[in-house]
């Protein structure tokens, strides 16, 4: 097997791969050890081998080709899994030419700001211990109490929510979709697969859109419909329906929705909130079905979903329901015109690792996620003799500066990669994840990581502010999970696609269909706005920052689907 296989490796696997080659010549040869580590059990178990006895040798060696297949110190040539990951990076040239990077070219620059930032940072928290003015929270013998901050609702901001939805009519689905593609012509986006005109039968594909989107399929929505049957509903979705063309409908619409006056009180679109929602799925089929106990003893997938401050979703993917959500943010920064306009990125505890406070840092997006057990977390420091006292206990270690500046060019390549499209951000950190701790490249990220997360950390316990803009913005994202649930109203919730294909378009369909009642929505309660002030009814400009466009009750989402006749 190993005569068959192209081996190469990083200088720090040479021992390894010098044994390697006497296990491939196969013949009586000397047993050396120095691919092993200090503190390896194999020197306790190779000393109980008989000298003429080489088997237990080779099994060592073999145990440690595995681990540095995992590791990165070894690689295969043309192998996807187990390729050299630097030989997808794009070159250093190009990272240096890279306008993304919002991080000098030269490390120690780099090591010198955040440097100065972090001793402001420590002695502000500091003072602030001392002097107990630390929001919500304190630092007693060296830990961390911090609880949330209740938040701040104003008063009358329910009322004027209820007041403006009263003045929005009762509406067929069906009527909001085709008034909403009337007003952007998102159904543009979905040309033929073969000519690439855009569809002739709209009525039609809208049909195929809303059974999606319903989670009805296409034989429950042929007998709700008043347009269509089956075999032209499988014919239209055969022939229009495709992942790019969900991409460029949803862009459209978050584009025009983001123009409405009714968006601008909300935000400007700069930041974002990004979470995963939990559908349940059949066991059949293809596609891999996974438990995760979190979610109770079924199998399922999430929809991890990026929201705009103007309660735009314009990102979703499908990924298994057992996996980490903290690599697939950056996909939904990256891969569109929006994700590149967020500076400030929000998520959960499950949304964030070192890997990802560094590349957001290097790509000049700030990444604020809401950690449950932040006290837990430990402060990484350049000199932790020059700490102050009081928060010496709060230290986990010190930064290892030559590691990043060593690592600082392949660090660059990483992250200019990542913008160039070619590989996707969610695929680089997921390897990079499963580089055990003795891969340099994975550490030296993770260390940057960690000065980056130590900055938040500082900032954060100090600043109410960033606090509640964190909360309202992951509230956003709740809300869209809860939209999305009344939205899903076939197969009682259940998504029963067999294959990885179908149930990536019933979630894009999901959510393109969660996106047109958002942009609805917005219009009409900006008209009912102009209802209110025409009435002599004011509104403080501060409560509308408080409305949301997330409302269905008013929509007529079940019964029988009726379109304009041809």
């Amino acid at each position: 097997m190993l005569h068959l296989l192209k081996i190469d490796g990083a200088h720090v696997a040479t021992p390894l791969l010098a044994a390697i080659d006497l296990i491939k010549n196969g013949a009586r040869h000397s047993v050396p050890t120095d691919f092993l580590r200090r503190t390896s059990k194999w020197h306790q178990h190779l000393k109980m081998q008989q000298p003429s006895d080489q088997r237990l040798w080779e099994v060592a060696v073999l145990f440690h080709l595995r681990d540095a297949f995992r590791s990165g110190d070894i690689w295969l040539a043309q192998s996807k899994r187990y390729g050299d990951l630097k030989q997808v990076l794009v070159p250093a040239t190009t990272a240096a030419a890279s306008a993304r990077l919002a991080v000098p070219l030269d490390p120690e620059q780099w090591l010198a700001d955040r440097h100065a930032q972090m001793e402001i940072g420590l002695e502000k928290l500091s003072q602030a211990a001392k002097r107990g003015t630390i929001p919500g929270g304190a630092i007693e013998d060296g830990v961390l109490q911090l609880s949330r901050l209740p938040t701040q609702t104003p008063n009358g901001a329910a009322d004027l929510l209820f007041d403006l939805y009263k003045r929005v009519p009762d509406t067929r689905i069906t009527d909001i979709m085709l008034l909403v593609d009337d007003a952007t012509g998102f159904t543009d986006a979905f040309t033929h697969l073969r000519t690439g005109a855009p569809p002739k039968d709209r009525i039609g594909l809208l049909n195929v859109l809303l059974s999606e989107g319903l989670n009805l399929g296409l034989s429950k929505m042929a007998e709700a419909s008043n347009s269509h049957g089956f075999w032209e509903l499988m014919r239209i979705s055969r022939w229009h329906i495709e992942s790019e063309a969900y991409g460029r409908a949803l862009a459209t619409i978050v584009d025009a929705q983001s123009k409405l006056p009714m968006a601008q009180f909300w935000g400007m679109g700069v930041t974002a909130s990004s979470d995963g929602q939990f559908f349940p799925t059949t066991r059949q089929g293809e596609a891999m079905n996974l438990i995760n106990a979190k979610y109770g003893n079924e199998p399922g997938l999430k929809a991890y979903t990026h929201v705009s401050d103007q309660f735009a979703p314009f990102a979703s993917q499908t990924i298994p329901a057992t996996v980490s959500e903290a690599p697939y943010i950056l996909d939904g920064l990256l891969n569109n015109d929006v994700g590149k306009r967020i500076k400030e990125q929000y998520a959960d505890t499950g949304g964030f690792t070192d890997h990802v406070f560094a590349i957001t840092s290097i790509l000049g997006h700030r990444f604020i996620p809401r950690i449950w057990d932040l006290p837990s977390k430990r402060l990484y420091v350049s000199d932790a003799g020059g700490t102050p006292q009081n928060l010496k206990g709060m230290i986990g270690g010190k930064i290892r500066e030559g590691l990043i500046a060593s690592n600082w060019p392949d660090i660059l390549r990483i992250a200019a990669t990542m913008t160039a499209g070619t590989v996707a951000p969610s695929q680089i950190l997921r390897k990079l994840a499963s580089y055990p701790r003795q891969n340099d490249l994975a550490v030296a990220l993770r260390e940057v990581g960690r000065v980056e997360r130590t900055l938040f950390m500082l900032d954060w316990v100090l600043n109410a502010d960033m606090q509640r803009r964190v909360q309202i913005g992951l509230n956003k994202g709740e809300a869209h999970h809860a939209l999305k649930n009344a939205l899903r109203i076939g197969r009682q919730g259940e998504i029963r696609d067999r294959t990885t294909e179908g149930q990536h378009y019933r979630m894009a369909a999901l959510n393109l269909l969660a996106t047109i009642v958002i942009y609805w929505n917005t219009e009409r309660l900006g008209e009912a706005v102009v209802q209110r002030q025409d009435a002599g009814l004011p509104i403080q400009p501060d409560l509308l920052a408080h409305t949301s466009p997330l409302g269905w009750a008013h929509i007529l989402l079940t019964g029988e689907y009726k379109w304009p006749k041809k």
